[in-house]
């Protein structure tokens, strides 16, 4: 018989050990090796048996061990300092304290967190880089309030057919049995909130909390009793569902993630926000909410837009069309129109918010996530610098007239948390022998002192964990596969704690091309087998439960890698997880990334190796591309201009072959007298000094709060000043500019002083007539354009300058003049464009209005002497 509702008990503490409640509801203790130390000695065999998880410990230790921890002075002793080290980390001020009008709060939304293993509310690296985000915001002192969705069943576990079959397992989860606190009123009734439907019914949800340090996040639980069935499902996985659901996923997301935060904000006193950060389109509708609130306390729609834009971030993930949420126009218009309308929200301006600029007003008609995300934020940007090339193509429709380069869309590449994924020993090794390095993050050409026995020493230990827990694993899986015992004695000796490891893990869609190693059977088997210089391969991934293809490739790892004569040589972990990814990242000596170039935005698991002394063997894609520097690791050769795609497979393989067996493993194997791989081990240390610093999320959180929270909250404050003044002025002078644009043309340019011959080092004067029809000078910029020319003319990466206004006529014709510098020798070009011009912008390219000459004026395709 199966029991009709699940819940947790919890233990009641003793009085003397109500610190202990403190240390576990704060999930601090996920990156905090001490707390963990505290929590095992509670009960070492029953921490053990849960896993590391502390909310289970304390369901499962017996009473009497809890009275006798009570009486035992030297546990309490450990117990009230840990305790008064955690109350210090929550309230010492700390790096973003230091700083001048930064935001007093941020709103970041993410659809998945990667927390810890035993918060499993994530499904990749989305949710992986989202609870680094949060945590490194811990760390600095950075005040931001996290908004998601608490999934009753989070993605899902994985487990093996014999067959090599991914199968899908979605177990319940008790959020009494989780380190979350249900937000409540005063009267002590949870704190609740409502978005209407259409039809008249309504989607409520109450609000969990989870303190990730100093870090409030809020997850939204749509499993009330006010909710019919279809509703209280909302919350029930993560990324599940059709369209339909997701939608009601992503509205409770972003309108009830707003309304909860308000709700946060009124109970508990915290600052409200001043910046929202939309972490990939899922949020998006978070704007419109906020517009809501705007327009009802009487701004119109456009200028609750400008208001709003000014203190929006978005970061977008993806470079893959296909991860982009897009639902049906009518969809959207039954969820924003008719009887579920708001009244000062119409929801024609909704629909043009997600319109794609290519899309026509046919059936067809879609609504596009990230589109309605960057045109509600003022700030845009990817996660490397390629995403960022990579995501102006994409989204360029959305500036016409621009160049690619001008698309304002930047980047601030990701980073990972060090705490979390480096292994305990190596972050021993460094507070011992370089201390700025863990306390200040500074300090790392220090690494070059290293000894390299120390280095080697701590690379062997965490290779041997991790073929340690993977044989464990290993065994697991096969016998739930089917397997006795008897069968599976091979087992204690797959992998070996001396022998090269290579690890790969990741989602498996196919471009991040799982099997690209099984390319060619052979060749893999022979370098698996080498007599001499022998690889290993460890492999974890999961593929989304509706990705058949993505279960296929899954299935082929498997059928190779259960093969008797390689099958100590080539593992698959099931059920990739934070504890997998850890003892992987941690464990292996080189990380493998072969995704097809450019679809990985950025690919953080290397990082997360290489603060571990492993090195990186990758395409250049994501942040590899702008860190590889020929000595940190390995570039495998892409073939970017080959069509055919297994052609391309075929060349890449070839080259990750001949990598890995001309240089990867000769270098590993090369050893000096003492046994020690110093080539290699320069390798590491070069790996640790120069990529330290910049992969640490700590950077990240940095760059984000410098270069995108300072300056929105900065627009922000100004547009809501005085009662929303210059909000009001600056949708008035949007809305002028933008009717008045068609009249705006370049008339005539006319150069002078360069002669026949133009030669380096002169100076072009060029002078604009511009018609400005019912604009004046102020509204806009006049800009010289000049640089390389291609073969058709094009300017590629041209500089600008900025023209002066000399006369203006009654008809609305001004005269613009500058100097152009001949600044290199070649083919030169220029031009000349007028753009829009508001102090308020944040680009030239906020409006998408340009006006450049109809034929190109005064060309010059002269080289320069």
């Amino acid at each position: 018989m199966r029991a009709i509702r699940r819940f947790t008990v919890r233990t009641v503490l003793p009085a003397e050990l109500a610190p202990l409640g403190e240390l576990v509801q704060n999930l601090r203790w996920s990156w905090h090796p001490e707390t963990m130390d505290l929590f095992a000695e509670v009960d070492p065999e029953v921490w053990e048996r849960v896993e590391h998880d502390p909310v289970a410990l304390l369901g499962a230790v017996s009473a009497e061990r809890l009275r006798a921890l009570a009486q035992d002075r030297r546990f309490l002793r450990r117990l009230a300092d840990a305790a008064d080290d955690l109350r210090e980390y929550m309230t010492a001020p700390r790096w973003y304290q230091t700083l001048e009008d930064a935001p007093a709060a941020v709103g970041y939304f993410s659809p998945e967190y990667g927390i810890a293993a035993a918060l499993p509310q994530y499904s990749g690296g989305l949710g992986i880089l989202a609870g680094d985000h949060l945590k490194a915001a811990s760390d600095l002192g950075v005040p931001i309030l996290g908004v998601g969705l608490l999934y009753r069943h989070g993605y899902f576990t994985q487990s093996l057919s014999p067959e090599g079959w991914q199968q899908e397992h979605y177990p319940s989860l008790d959020p009494g049995g989780l380190p979350l606190t249900l937000l409540k009123e005063e009267d002590g009734s949870p704190a609740r909130i409502r978005i209407s439907l259409p039809g008249g019914t309504g989607l409520h949800a109450q609000i969990w909390v989870a303190q990730v340090g100093r870090i409030p996040l809020l997850l939204l639980d749509s499993d009330v009793a006010d909710n019919d069935t279809t509703a209280r499902d909302v919350t029930d996985r993560l990324y599940g569902g059709g369209g339909d659901h997701r939608l009601l996923q992503e509205l409770l997301l972003g309108i009830g993630g707003v309304r909860a935060i308000r709700a946060y904000c009124r109970i508990t006193g915290h600052p409200e926000p001043q910046v929202f950060h939309t972490n990939e389109g899922h949020a998006g509708f978070l704007g419109l909410e906020r517009i809501r609130e705007l327009t009802e306390a009487r701004l119109s729609f456009d200028e609750a837009l400008e208001a709003v834009r000014a203190g929006t971030v978005f970061t977008t993930h993806t470079p893959v069309p296909a991860g982009i949420d897009r639902f049906p126009a009518d969809m959207i218009a039954r969820q924003f129109g008719g009887d579920n309308a708001w009244p000062t929200v119409p929801v024609d301006r909704v629909l043009a918010l997600g319109a794609e600029p290519d899309s026509g007003d046919g059936e067809k008609a879609v609504f596009n996530m990230a589109v309605m995300g960057m045109r509600l934020a003022q700030r845009v940007n990817g996660v490397s610098v390629l995403h960022g090339e990579v995501s102006r193509g994409m989204f360029q429709g959305l500036w016409p007239g621009f160049d690619l380069s001008e698309i304002p869309i930047g980047s601030i590449t990701n980073g990972v948390h060090a705490p979390t994924w480096v292994g305990r020993e190596v972050m021993e090794l460094a507070g011992r022998e370089l201390p700025t390095i863990v306390e200040r993050a500074q300090g790392w050409e220090g690494v070059q002192k290293l000894s390299d026995g120390d280095l080697w020493t701590i690379r062997g230990q965490l290779r041997a964990n991790l073929v340690t827990e993977a044989r464990k694993r290993l065994r697991r899986s096969w016998r739930q596969r089917g397997a006795s015992d008897a069968e599976l004695t091979w087992t204690d000796e797959a992998l070996s704690p001396d022998v090269l490891t290579i690890g790969f893990a990741r989602r498996v869609p196919s471009y991040k091309r799982l099997t690209l190693m099984l390319r060619d059977p052979e060749r893999l088997r022979g370098l698996l087998l080498d007599p001499v210089k022998p690889v290993q391969i460890v492999i974890a991934g999961k593929a989304h439960p509706a990705d058949e293809g993505g279960k296929k490739l899954i299935q082929q790892i498997i059928k190779f890698a259960d093969m008797e004569d390689v099958r100590h040589r080539i593992v698959f972990l099931p059920d990739y997880d934070m504890t997998v990814g850890q003892l992987l990242v941690q464990g292996c000596d080189v990380w493998m990334n072969n995704p097809l170039r450019p679809l990985e935005a950025c690919g953080t698991s290397g990082m997360k190796a290489a603060l571990n002394g492993g090195l990186n063997l990758s395409i250049r894609d994501g942040w590899w591309d702008e860190w590889f520097d020929g000595n940190n690791g390995w570039a495998i050769p892409t073939a970017d201009g080959v069509s055919d795609p297994e052609r391309r497979d075929e060349l890449e393989a070839s080259a990750l072959y001949d990598l890995i067996e001309r240089e990867v493993a000769d270098r590993f194997y090369d050893r000096a007298a003492d046994g020690l791989p110093r080539r290699w081990l320069e390798m590491v240390k070069h790996t640790l000094s120069s990529l330290g610093p910049k992969v640490l999320a700590g950077r990240m959180l940095r760059d984000y709060v410098v270069e995108l929270y300072s300056p929105a909250a900065g627009a922000a404050k100004a547009l809501s000043g005085d009662g929303y003044a210059q909000a009001k002025a600056f949708a008035a002078w949007k809305l002028r500019v933008s009717q008045a644009w068609p009249a705006v043309r370049v008339e005539h340019v006319e150069t002078a002083g360069i002669g026949d011959t133009p030669e380096l080092g002169a100076a072009m004067e060029v002078n604009a007539t511009i018609a400005l029809g019912e604009l004046s000078p102020d509204d806009v910029e006049v800009q010289a354009a000049y640089g390389r020319v291609g073969q058709h003319d094009e300017l590629i990466e041209p500089n600008h300058v900025k023209l002066t206004v000399g006369s203006l006529d009654d008809d609305g014709h001004a005269t613009f003049t500058g100097v152009i510098p001949l600044d290199r020798t070649g083919a030169f070009g220029y031009s000349v464009r007028v753009v829009p011009f508001h102090p308020l912008m944040a680009s030239p390219a906020e409006l998408g209005l340009i006006a450049v000459p109809e034929e190109p004026a005064g060309m010059t395709n002269g080289t320069l002497r």
